[in-house]
This record gives structure tokens, sequence and C-alpha cells, in this order.
């Protein structure tokens, strides 16, 4: 089997180790044989057609901007064309922002959105950092990550949360849940990298974008002594510290 992974805006939104999630996704499908290709998608460029899936990462303000208006128009269109066709989707932070409705930032005009996600989010005044605990009802379960955002998230009527946050703040530090799902496509604030202490979740998004393009397939096991062990001590350390 054969796999393309899209990074999209790897240049421009990539702080907090979220080059990590690429890293492990990559790796994890390589270790099962699969042959991956990664591909970057900058500014000005069209997203690959036979992406599988694709990563979003966060960025300053200054570089959403050049984003967003990036976004607008047939690459937007692309892009949920793709998530509905059953693409595997992660989007951390400046990039879980721009899939939503629109980004209102301090002292500037509002950035548009794609609207993936039926979400607005507005900059607050207060950052939120430290380590995030969130308890999902999907596959992957329990998650653990790292936040360090002053964005207030604010889900629509037809968003449904990610999950509900057992440590940390989450999307808005008021209403207790973190991110947004909408098929295979997740948004959230854990930076980390997330995927090397979520294996699950990662395999999640393999396993999406496989069948996307290869069908009704499975993925084989892998040993994740290592990663479970880590995603524990992440997690009690996160409970600890609170």
């Amino acid at each position: 089997m054969d796999l393309t992974i899209s990074w999209l805006y790897g240049t421009k939104m990539n702080i907090y180790g979220d080059r990590g999630n690429v890293l492990a996704l990559a790796q994890r499908a390589r270790w099962r044989g699969i042959a991956v290709r990664t591909v970057e998608v900058g500014l000005g460029e069209p997203l690959p057609p036979e992406s599988d899936v694709f990563f979003f990462g966060g960025g300053q303000d200054q570089e959403q901007v050049a984003v967003s208006r990036d976004l607008q128009g047939a690459k937007g269109d692309a892009l949920k064309q793709a998530i509905a066709d059953g693409a595997g989707m992660l989007a951390v932070c400046g990039g879980y922002q721009l899939l939503g409705q629109e980004y209102r930032p301090h002292d500037a005009a509002p950035l548009p959105g794609i609207g993936l996600f039926d979400l607005v989010t507005e900059a607050g005044a207060e950052r939120f950092i430290g380590n995030v605990v969130v308890e999902t009802d999907l596959p992957f379960g329990e998650l653990v990550g790292f936040e360090n955002h002053s964005g207030l998230t604010h889900l629509g009527p037809t968003a449904t949360p990610l999950g509900r946050v057992r440590v940390g703040r989450g999307n808005n530090g008021q209403d207790g849940t973190e991110g947004a799902v909408l098929g295979n496509a997740i948004g959230c604030y854990l930076h980390g990298a997330l995927l090397p202490k979520n294996p699950a979740l990662a395999d999640w998004l393999l396993l999406a974008g496989l069948r996307r393009r290869h069908g009704d397939v499975a993925l084989p096991p892998l040993d994740d002594t290592a990663e479970l062990a880590a995603h524990a001590t992440a997690v009690d350390r996160a409970v600890r510290t609170r």
C-alpha cells in the first residue's frame, strides 16, 4: 500500500513541536511496510489531488494573515472536498482556527477561515499554557498534549467537540470542550507533538487515509510499549501538576 501526507504551510505554520506529528505519521506507516510520500504545500501551491492525510500546524498572527488569504477560493474548497471524501486531517492551534468560520485577532481585521468547522475564534487577554488531558468518545480514547494559546474558540450549533477537558483550559477555558471533529478531520489546541504520545490517534488518521485510497483495509498492530508508557507518564504528570 502507499500513502501521501500533505503538510500544509510547513514553513509558515510550524511551532511548538508540530513537525513531530508529520514524522510520527510517516514512521508508523513505514514500520508497516507502507510506502509514504510527504509533500509540503506552501503559499500559492495547489493541494496534491492524491493527498490522503493532511497536517496543518500552528503559527503566529502574521503568518495566519497570508495563510488565510491563500486558503480562500479553490484551495480551501479542494481541502473541504478532500475531507468530505474521507481524507484524514489533524489541525493544531492556528491551523485549527483557520478551518473555522473566522479568526478575530487583536486590533486587526478578522481573518476568514474556510468554514470546515462551525466555530469562531477571537484573541483573548489570557494565555493558556500547560498540560492538557482530553477524554473523547472516539476510538482512540484519551488524548494528552500541551496547550499554548490565547485564542478563545466557541463552537457553533453544528460543530462537534473533539472531547471534554480533564486537565487544561481547552477551547476557551469556560465550557469544558477541546477541539472539534468532523468526519476524519480533527482540529485542536494540542501541541507536543501530539501524535508520538497518542499512537491510537496517529493510527486512526493513517487508517482514514488508507481506506480513502485502498478501500476496506486494516492496519497491522505495532509494539507500542514505549509510546503507551510516554502517554501514561504524560497523563500522570498533567494530573499531578494541574
